[in-house]
């Protein structure tokens, strides 16, 4: 991990980490909106015998990234699993059905070098057929000055 100083505020030292991953992102991927949330999408979908692309996965996402899944438990109670990327992928075994995830629609909200995106999602056995789930990802952006970078995301497993 590479450190670099960016600031001094009253006393205290201000660090922004960045991510020195073993594969360098493509740059499609990373140079706008539309080509970091298509990637995000693309590294999870996959025929089956096939594992989620977890080394391009990594170039997406910041180091210090998390993700969370909310469900509700067998009691009815509402929870949450916050994680890093590589807990969320866990060993990343191959798949053992063909699995498609895409974009369905965009709600975006810009502030400075932050974006939040509402990115609603269908799921299916074959690129693009009949869905078998649908929901929306909560996802958070950085532009660094040179690259968009996934810094969260969270999704709801109960939602309908």
């Amino acid at each position: 991990m590479k450190y670099r100083l960016i600031g001094i505020i009253a006393g205290l030292v201000l660090i922004h980490t960045t991510t020195s991953a073993q594969q360098a992102a493509r740059p499609e991927d990373v140079a706008t909106l539309d080509g970091i949330i298509s990637a995000y999408y693309e590294v999870v979908s996959g025929p089956a015998g096939e594992s989620a692309d977890l080394e391009r996965d990594r170039t997406l996402h910041h180091a210090q990234a998390w993700m969370a899944v909310a469900r509700v438990d067998s009691s009815g109670t509402p929870i949450v699993n916050v994680m890093t990327l590589d807990e969320y992928h866990g060993d990343n075994a191959p798949r053992r059905r063909d699995f498609w995830e895409w974009e369905t629609n965009r709600v975006t909200k810009v502030s400075g070098n932050m974006v939040h995106v509402w990115s609603s999602y269908a799921s299916a056995r074959t690129r693009g057929g009949t869905p078998l789930a649908r929901g929306v990802n909560s996802i958070t952006l950085f532009h660094d000055g040179e690259r968009w970078w996934i810094m969260n995301w969270m999704f709801d497993a109960s939602a309908g």
